[in-house]
């Protein structure tokens, strides 16, 4: 089965201000970056474009996979480890024919702010609803308001995981253009929200890390690509094709 290209929507090159003076002390030292254009998905990978992937590669599926509270089409899909996220990559490069990837980290907060200064993509306070926990179900990816840019679960829904290595440190040497991370490490850095959390909403700025090779059911991804690319484009799936 190919691949579709998925929906897409360019965040135009620029610096912002990643980081910050005020959070958690891995997210200091806040510093402008210059980010190149990218184009990112809109949505995180959904359960039903996840299950396009597995049916064409036999590629194992996620724990919890087909349990009644992740069996939503719409909703993020879940437990998927990086490695995962990289082969979902790999196979939707190859059926559209130009390259997919994970975001970086500077990619994925400049995406997150939607172009705003505010803590998180909504502003400085946290919403009215803002508690979470295992009791609270995992809402589709389209749940909340988009952002700025257009793009939705920016600071709920699942962590994301994004390209680079995690450096506790990293932001006091980090260089001011297209920052990568680290060359190496033991985590794999990972941004947003989580439904699991007793607060489901996290700040544009806030940093968290897994190892590559674990899978837990609040950690999803979304794809980004060069913003060069001509493609077909289709909104979000409502069930598997």
């Amino acid at each position: 089965m190919n691949a579709d290209a998925p929906q897409t929507l360019v965040i135009p090159a620029g610096d912002f201000v990643m980081g910050s003076d005020d959070g958690a002390a891995n997210e200091s030292r806040a510093h402008l970056v210059w980010v190149d254009a990218f184009a990112i998905s809109p949505y995180a990978v959904t359960t039903a474009e996840y299950a396009l992937f597995l049916h064409a590669t036999g590629h194992a599926a996620p724990p919890f996979w087909g349990s009644e509270e992740f069996a939503d089409p719409r909703q993020p899909v879940v437990a998927a480890s990086w490695h995962d996220a990289m082969a979902y990559c790999s196979w939707l490069s190859e059926g559209v024919g130009h390259q997919y990837r994970l975001p970086t980290e500077a990619e994925r907060e400049k995406a997150a702010r939607g172009g705003e200064v505010a803590k998180s993509p909504w502003g400085d306070e946290l919403p009215p609803e803002h508690r979470g926990g295992r009791d609270t179900p995992l809402e589709p990816v389209d749940a909340y308001d988009a952002n700025g840019y257009g793009l939705y679960g920016m600071a709920s829904g699942v962590h994301e995981w994004c390209a680079d290595w995690y450096a506790g440190n990293y932001y006091a040497a980090s260089p001011s253009r297209n920052p990568v991370g680290p060359p190496s490490g033991e985590r794999k850095v990972a941004r947003g929200g989580s439904w699991r959390h007793h607060v489901r909403f996290t700040r544009c700025s806030a940093r968290s890390a897994l190892a590559p090779e674990k899978q837990f059911t609040d950690f999803g991804f979304r794809v980004v690509h060069s913003p060069t690319c001509q493609h077909r484009v289709h909104g979000l799936t409502g069930e598997a094709r």
